[in-house]
Formats: C-alpha cells, structure tokens, sequence
C-alpha cells in the first residue's frame, strides 16, 4: 500500500458467488456496525460493463467485473481471513473492485480492519458507514399550476422571473436519495430513467418520499395545470436509490458506503451535469475518493447536516456545494444559504405536501443551477457558487440565493446565450 493509505478492507466476489437472489436481499442484510467495505486492484481495460448498473442488472454473472486479478487476490484473503462476503461490485474508475464483508465468528471488526490494513494486498479497508437524509414573490412569468404561489422557496429565490429566461431545457439532473414516483403527475416524463441500488423492490421505490420531494422541487412539470411548478421544469431527473426506509420504523431514509458507492460509479457513467445529494453523514475515504472523480465532470449539491459541521461525507469534499436552509441559527463560511422551511413540494401517489430540511434547500440550489447551466453549459462547480454567492439578496430578513438575480448576471457576461 502507498505510504499514508487509511485502513483498508479487501475481498471480491469468488466466481459464481453472485447469484440474482442473493443480489435482491445484500443490502437488507448489511449491519454498519459489523460489516467492512474492502477493495484491491481490479485493472481491467476495458470493463465488461458499466460499473453502476443495477443490482439486477449485476446478477446474471457469476463474478460480475472482477478480472483475474483480482478474483485470485479475493479469493487468498478470504482464506486467510475467513469472512463472509455480503455483496462485490467493480468501480472501474478507480481501477477497484469492492465487496461487503462480514468479519467471521469471534473476531471484532476493528482487529480484522487493523489486520487488513497492514496486508499489502488490500487497497482499501473501512468500516461500512450509514448515511442519512436531511428531511427537515410572484415575479413577471405567470403559471397556470394552481400551488404556485404557495410555494416559498419559488417565491421568495424570484425563480418566476429567472425563468423567463431559461427553464433548464438541455440539462440532465442526478438525483441520489431515495426512490421517487416517477408516475406522479407533476414528474411524469420529468424523469428520464431510474435506478435501485438497494433492491428489487419496485413498489417501495414509487411509494418513497423523500427522493418524490427533492425530485419534485427540482424538475416539477409548469403550465399542466395542476400542483407546483420545479425550479428547473424543462430540465430532465435520474434518480439513483441509494437510500431506504427501515421497515416499521418512524426513523427518516438511511444509505450506507455501500450504496452510495453503487449510486456514485452509476452516475460516472451518464450525461448527467448536476448531482444532488441531499444526504449526508460521517467522512468516508472511499466516498470521497469517489467524489473526487464525480466532481471532474459535474457539479455536486449537497445539504449541510443538521449540526452544521462540514467534516463528514459529502460536504467535506472540497469543490461540492454544500446548502443551507436559509435562516438556520448554524452560518458555515462558504455555504450558500436556500429556503428550507415549509416547502410545498410532490408526494407519492400523486399528492403534495409541506416538508422541512436542507434537503429541500439543495434541491432549490440543483434547480437553479439547472438555469444557469443552460445558459452557460460551460460553467463549472466554482463558478456556480461564486456566481450564486456574489447575487444572493436579502427575502424574508435573511440573504440567501436569488435566482432571477444570478441569471441576469449570467446573461450580462454572456449575453447570447439563452435557453
């Protein structure tokens, strides 16, 4: 291992271990105070397939994106450290393959992670980590949709008036969260594809709220006459499941490295610009890893935690946009600040709601940056913040983002370019 290399965790899938009935029940099984996300070299050139697909689209091979390499390198470890393995996928742009493992009998995760660590064969070794979501003036356009003006987030970011400008047509947002209801009538056609990184479970992925509020708020379908208008409506959403509900609990979504992970590698792969992540949770090494890759050709939006500390996952990444709900008694330097109270938005089953969070206040953030990277598909992350941080305006007593504001500076930097 390269000097300075955290704590890493190995193993691959063996061949044939794979199987599309172990796929569809991996996640559910994973305990993040046992188990370990471990990686070694996986050089491979070209992949088989997209790192990222689903985990129904991983089943059918036995040792899906493994090379020779690292199959043989797995499969000594395991003898040596006789762990079970949960789950393995390839992340080609690391040149990595990873597996869930679960420590064996009588051993504790932190010895297996310290023996680990010291093995040279293992790239990565880190414990599997949870994550979690953040669910806490009509201008010049007139809309048709009848919640419109109940919407505070649209209202007060004058997201009216940006939008007689651009609506975001040309670009593609990638929604990291829970599942959606993609057949909502405010969000049919809106988004283009979707994604389970969790399981097979179609009818819980349509029924989750909180990917449905933060897809809603983002890319919500104007002028159909009904519900609320998105603050990006001609841009287009893929939704990544990385997150889930625990069954019969009252507690909000949660995700782990694992999935997230999947959803990351998933996202490389696509057209997509923007990435929101209205998630967050404690630093990971290999998230960020990740990220540091992810953020090459996107821009990524994230919500700052509740407690308002900026040292865990995704928002310790330098060059992500981290959010704030405008208000919020936490002011972190560098983080913008967006409505996230009481903001109307789409529910499953074709309904609509009030919900609380930074989550929201990401999303309002990924919309207009939708905007402005209509007008402009050569803005990068930096830019965007610098650009959003320079016309913030004061609504409500508070300052935080404007989007008629930022797009009228846009369009004088660059007059010619519209939607």
């Amino acid at each position: 291992m390269k000097p300075g290399a955290l704590l890493v965790a190995v193993a691959c899938l063996a061949w044939g271990v794979f199987a599309q009935a172990q796929t569809g029940n991996a996640v559910a099984s994973m305990d993040s105070h046992r188990d370990i996300v471990l990686a070694v070299a996986n050089p491979i050139d070209p992949p088989p397939t997209h790192a990222g697909s689903s985990l129904i689209g991983y089943a059918p091979s036995g040792n899906y994106g493994a090379g020779q390499r690292a199959a043989s390198t797995l499969a000594a470890l395991q003898r040596n450290y006789r762990w079970r393995q949960l789950v393995g996928w390839p992340i080609k742009s690391l040149d990595l393959y990873c597996i869930v493992l679960e420590p064996p009998s009588g051993i504790s995760r932190d010895t297996l992670l310290t023996a680990l660590g010291r093995d040279r064969r293992v790239q990565l070794a880190e414990p599997l980590r949870n994550f979690s979501v953040y669910s806490g003036q009509q201008d010049t356009r007139k809309y048709n949709d009848p919640y419109v003006d109940l919407q505070r987030g649209f209202v007060e970011t004058a997201a009216a008036r940006a939008q007689t400008a651009t609506q975001g047509a040309g670009v593609e947002v990638a929604i990291v969260d829970t599942g959606a209801d993609a057949a909502h009538p405010d969000l049919k056609g809106q988004i283009r594809d979707v994604h389970n990184l969790v399981d097979d479970d179609a009818s819980a992925f349509d029924r989750d709220h909180h990917g449905t509020e933060v897809a809603g708020i983002i890319g919500a379908i104007a002028d159909n006459h009904i519900g609320i208008v998105g603050m990006a409506p001609k841009a287009t959403l893929s939704v990544y499941k990385a997150c889930w509900y625990p069954p019969d609990s009252d507690a909000g979504a949660h995700c782990n490295s694992f999935t997230l992970a999947k959803a990351l590698a998933a996202v490389m792969d696509t057209n997509a610009r923007i990435v929101n992540l209205s998630l967050g949770g404690p630093a990971d090494p290999l998230l960020s890893r990740l990220m540091q890759r992810v953020l090459e050709h996107h821009v990524v939006i994230a919500a700052l935690p509740p407690d308002g500390h900026l040292d865990g996952f995704p928002a310790d990444v330098p060059g992500v946009i981290v959010v704030n709900s405008s208000g919020s008694a936490m002011d972190p330097p560098g983080v913008l600040n967006a409505p996230g109270n009481d903001i109307l938005t789409t529910q499953p089953d074709g309904g609509y709601d009030f919900t609380s969070g930074s989550s929201m206040a990401a999303a309002q953030v990924s919309g207009i940056a939708a905007l402005l990277m209509s007008l402009d598909p050569a803005l990068d992350g930096r830019a965007i913040h610098d650009l959003l941080t320079r016309t913030s305006t004061v609504a409500g007593g508070v300052l935080q983002v404007n989007a008629a504001a930022a797009v009228a500076a846009l369009r004088r930097a660059a007059p010619s370019n519209h939607d």
